[in-house]
Formats: C-alpha cells, sequence, structure tokens
C-alpha cells in the first residue's frame, strides 16, 4: 500500500480539491506546477501527469495547449478529475506498476511530471522502480519533472526519500540532471526542505 492510501484511504478527492478551490478563491497561485512545465516545453507538446490527483495541473496545461494525460491511484481524487475535465484522458493505474501498452497509451511524451509530493507517498521501496517506469515512456530528449517536500515541515508524512536517492534512481533509469530549483517558480535551490529536479532522457 502506498503512503498516500495509508494517509488517505483513497477518500479524500472532494476534500483536497476544496482545499485548492479556497486558496485560488483567495488570490493564491495554484498553476505554478504547470507554468514551470510550458517554459520547458512548446505547447503542443505531450505531457504525462503521473500522481495526477484531481488533474489540475493537467487541465491546466491542456488550457495552455498541451496534449495531457493523467494518472493516478485514487480514484476519488480521479472522479475530480473527470468531472471537471471529462474531455481529458483520465487512468486509474499504480505507478508501481504502470505499463502504458496495457493502458493503450503511446510512450512518447515530451514531459513527465510529478508534482504534490508523488515520490515521497509512494509505497516505500517503489521509488526506484517508479523512475525507471515513467523515464520509459519518455521520448528521446524527454523531461522528467518532480517537485517533493524532503523534510517534516514540506510532507504530511516522514520523508521517505533524499535528493540523492533519487538522482540515483534517475541515472540508473538512464536520466541526465539537468536542474534544480527550490520552488515552481524556479527559485534557486539552496538545500533546503523542498526541491523541483528536472532530468532529461538521451538523445
Amino acid at each position: 500500500m502506498s503512503r498516500w492510501q495509508e494517509l488517505t484511504g483513497g477518500t479524500s478527492g472532494h476534500e483536497y480539491a476544496a482545499r485548492f478551490a479556497a486558496l485560488a478563491g483567495s488570490g493564491k497561485d495554484v498553476h505554478g506546477e504547470a507554468r514551470f512545465c510550458a517554459a520547458l516545453v512548446p505547447a503542443g507538446a505531450r505531457v504525462l501527469d503521473a500522481g495526477c490527483g484531481t488533474g489540475r495541473v493537467a487541465i491546466r496545461l491542456a488550457e495552455l495547449g498541451y496534449d495531457c494525460v493523467g494518472i493516478d491511484l485514487d480514484a476519488s481524487m480521479l472522479d475530480v478529475a473527470r468531472a471537471h475535465a471529462p474531455d481529458l484522458p483520465w487512468f486509474r493505474a499504480d505507478l508501481a506498476e504502470f505499463d502504458p501498452a496495457l493502458l493503450g497509451i503511446a510512450a512518447d511524451f515530451d514531459l513527465v511530471v510529478a508534482a504534490g509530493n508523488v515520490f515521497p507517498l509512494l509505497a516505500a521501496g517503489t521509488e526506484g522502480g517508479v523512475v525507471k517506469r515513467l523515464a520509459g515512456v519518455l521520448r528521446p530528449g524527454g523531461l522528467l519533472v518532480a517537485g517533493f517536500g524532503l523534510d517534516a515541515a514540506h510532507l504530511p508524512v516522514p520523508p521517505g526519500i533524499t535528493l540523492a536517492e533519487y538522482d540515483a534512481s534517475c541515472t540508473a533509469a538512464g536520466l541526465a540532471f539537468v536542474d534544480r530549483f527550490a520552488t515552481w517558480d524556479a527559485d534557486v535551490y539552496d538545500g533546503g526542505g523542498y526541491a523541483v529536479s528536472v532530468h532529461r532522457t538521451g538523445p
């Protein structure tokens, strides 16, 4: 069972969506992840939102002209995503067992984004395998972008993966380090408790 399932029981979709709706209603910017990704690949690029939750990132990128697919294990989150964007392809799948062929998805994404603490909330021990599976759906030169917390202040669960471990998993999956930031606004990473990492497949 993933840490996310242990934490929420897989029933928190509407509560999660309501929290972000309240933030947006108060004037907070809730589209930093989509803006970050849009700066990396041009409109029309194919994007996989891995651990898409309620679809906030994929929906915004689709509005900006990207070809988006969302996958998540939490049915309650996907129910919200489908309600808000019924025309987008949403798939229920465990990232640790993700096989695009079984879902009829072409493995030629320009960018895969894993936002919202996806990696720390995976089942313990599956992180490296998930990196390999996500790297495997990227076209040559494609990008894997992951943002997640590294300490108790930035996570709802005890820290589960370090940057060194994540980078090692990326290297093992054939990905090269591109850059790292402290926020989705591309602030310089200074060793803090949250990091957004960009890795690239070979040519």
